[in-house]
């Protein structure tokens, strides 16, 4: 408990600093105290995985520190950094995000933790390096290419994936695509897709923790065994990819609505063309489950497992229903 609260006090300080210093002191304190988490006794595989994230963060946060230190000797903190500095500063960020082509690190690690420890990689510890970005980055080229890379390595990786946490991963990188492309034109068009997202990654990381889904082969037997539970993945997979009229399309539409309003009309298109690989991963891994076939022996559900997967099922529905009713009034 002790090592969450400093966690989260990291990201706090780094989110609410006026300071260079105190930024950087935050992306420390939140790397140091998730590294505690991350190892388990019963994972042998986390000790690994704890040893590749400090590497990585630290070295991030090396350069982080290094391009505030020339700012303040050239004498410009004050001033926008210069196109050296800034691609420096916005590499070393979207390493810590672990977006694409600076994702190397990202898939291994979530593969060697527990579900709630990836839960936390793949939602808070996305917010403190998002903001950052928001705050002192501008729209370029390179963000635009990391953008279009992260949609392209996404999909091309999760062709073949086998591993659930991995595939977990790549369309999370898909999705800090789609939140990159609008943080700098519409903060609070960005916290709405983040809240779609961590709702959608709760979620599908309950369910995954609730039955135990190591493989996409597994996920497959799990799905066919109950309604509830397959109808709850329909729901979630087809959100995910963006597919009308689920939850997931209406923040998309507004990102790419609001891109089209910006003069951004080339990177939208680029968006919508290069994701519909994305989509169709999403849509085959459905028509797999349908296509697999289940022993004749079904699974047994507890009770409380499917009053929590008919929550969440309401839940999901009602928000197609109610951003439905909003987009048309």
């Amino acid at each position: 408990m002790l090592f969450l609260s400093t966690m989260v006090m990291g990201t706090l300080i780094s989110i609410s600093s006026f300071s260079w210093f105190a930024m950087w002191m935050g992306l420390e304190i939140n790397m140091l105290s998730f590294i505690p988490l991350m190892n388990e006794k019963s994972n042998p595989l986390s000790s690994e995985a704890s040893f590749k994230y400090f590497i990585i963060q630290a070295i991030s946060s090396m350069v982080i520190l290094f391009t505030f230190l020339v700012s303040l000797i050239s004498k410009e903190l004050a001033s926008p950094m210069n196109m050296t500095l800034e691609i420096m500063f916005n590499s070393a960020l979207f390493t810590k995000l672990g977006m694409a082509p600076f994702h190397f690190w990202f898939p291994e690690i979530t593969e060697g933790i527990s579900w709630m420890n990836t839960l936390i990689l793949l939602t808070w510890q996305k917010l403190a390096p998002m903001i950052l970005i928001m705050y002192n980055s501008y729209s370029n080229l390179f963000l635009n290419l990391v953008i279009l890379s992260s949609f392209i390595v996404s999909g091309l990786k999760n062709l073949n994936q086998t591993s659930m946490k991995k595939f977990l991963a790549f369309s999370s990188i898909n999705h800090m695509g789609w939140m990159m492309g609008i943080i700098l034109l519409d903060q609070s068009l960005w916290m709405f897709y983040f809240i779609f997202y961590v709702f959608t990654t709760i979620s599908l990381i309950l369910m995954f923790k609730l039955f135990w889904m190591p493989s996409i082969q597994n996920t497959f037997k799990i799905m066919n065994s109950n309604k509830s539970v397959k109808l709850f993945f329909f729901l979630n997979f087809l959100s995910l990819g963006g597919l009308p009229p689920f939850l997931g399309f209406f923040p998309k539409w507004l990102i790419l609505e609001t891109l089209w309003t910006e003069n951004q009309m080339i990177l939208a298109l680029s968006m919508v063309l290069i994701t519909l690989l994305m989509l169709f991963v999403y849509l085959r891994l459905l028509f797999q489950s349908m296509m697999f076939k289940v022993s004749e022996n079904k699974l047994m559900t507890p009770f409380s497992n499917i009053f929590v997967i008919n929550f969440l099922n309401f839940c999901n529905l009602m928000g197609m229903i109610i951003f439905s009713l909003i987009l048309n009034s």
